[in-house]
């Protein structure tokens, strides 16, 4: 029984060791490499992101290798895939989406305009932050009146982290039709890749999106902010845990998006991991008021 238990005791130790998982993430047509592509372990909270040069680095527990990731990015077919084939070849391919150009529009013949959920830097409470696997946050803004609109301006605001040491952050900005059905978010609306950055003396960063053409749809849109787990934004997070008293030390990613208490129910938040939208819903100390991120919207109406 001894050696027995020595035996499962070393087994249990080899198969809990870590190994290097890298790999590059190409296009299944053009052969060129995809920068920002995440990588999710499904029923984990593990993942990854290729960087500017489609290049992706982890150390991961050995059993990891049996499981599988699920692969996303934008203007790519989402994809499911057993980590063991990557970790072997070195290697992804996607595929692209086929998709339609948006409908060109003449913008300037718009008139007024409205800004949907206004925010000031001094109404930011908390923000929202990610440690363990890539996601995208996702804000929903309904259409309101028969007008027809077209999207103007986004501005984010963001929380100042005294963790996160360099100047600038990276992060994609994302825009999504809506299910009329679940109410969750579908297809993209713009397929350019958005990458903006953080300015650590600023505290938003406000985008003008009226070249893209962008229509309000019928049932509203969501606009997403989508993490990357690259170096670039990585630090290191130390906190103490509330039942532990002790210190705890956790790799985290940044931007840390800022956040605002709402009583207007209609701004849903959903975040999108692991292959999946699920809810997010906190609430206030006094049940009337919703956790949202801090985006703007700035409309044209015709």
């Amino acid at each position: 029984m001894r050696l027995l238990f020595l035996f499962l005791f070393v087994y249990a130790q080899l198969n809990a060791q870590e190994i290097y998982f890298e790999g590059v993430v190409y296009d299944a047509k053009s052969k060129e490499t995809i920068p920002f592509v995440n990588l999710s372990f499904l029923n984990t909270l593990k993942g990854t992101s290729s960087d500017e040069e489609g290049h992706f680095f982890m150390d991961l527990p050995s059993n990891f290798l049996e499981k599988e990731i699920h692969i996303s990015s934008l203007g790519y077919k989402d994809t499911i895939v057993v980590a063991n084939e990557i970790f072997k070849a070195k290697r992804f391919e996607m595929i692209p989406e086929s998709f339609e150009l948006n409908e060109v529009v003449v913008t300037e013949t718009l008139g007024n305009s409205d800004v949907l959920n206004p925010i000031s830097s001094y109404s930011l409470t908390s923000g929202f932050s990610s440690s363990s696997t890539p996601w995208v946050l996702a804000l929903y803004f309904p259409n309101i009146g028969q007008q027809k609109k077209y999207l103007d301006k986004v501005t984010v605001f963001f929380q100042n982290n005294k963790a996160f040491k360099r100047e600038t952050s990276k992060y994609r900005l994302r825009f999504y039709a809506v299910d009329p059905l679940t109410k969750k978010p579908t297809t993209d609306l713009v397929y350019k890749s958005i990458v903006l950055e953080t300015e650590v003396e600023k505290d938003f960063v406000s985008l003008d999106v009226s070249n893209l053409n962008i229509k309000m749809p019928q049932d509203g849109l969501y606009i997403g902010l989508e993490w990357f787990f690259i170096p670039y934004n990585w630090y290191k997070n130390t906190e103490i845990d509330q039942l532990s008293n002790k210190f705890i030390v956790e790799d985290r990613f940044a931007p840390t998006f800022g956040g605002v208490y709402t009583k207007n129910q209609n701004f849903k938040v959903m975040v999108y991991g692991m292959g999946e939208w699920t809810d997010f819903v906190v609430k206030s100390k006094d049940k009337n008021e919703n956790f949202i991120p801090a985006i703007s919207l700035k409309i044209s109406k015709e």
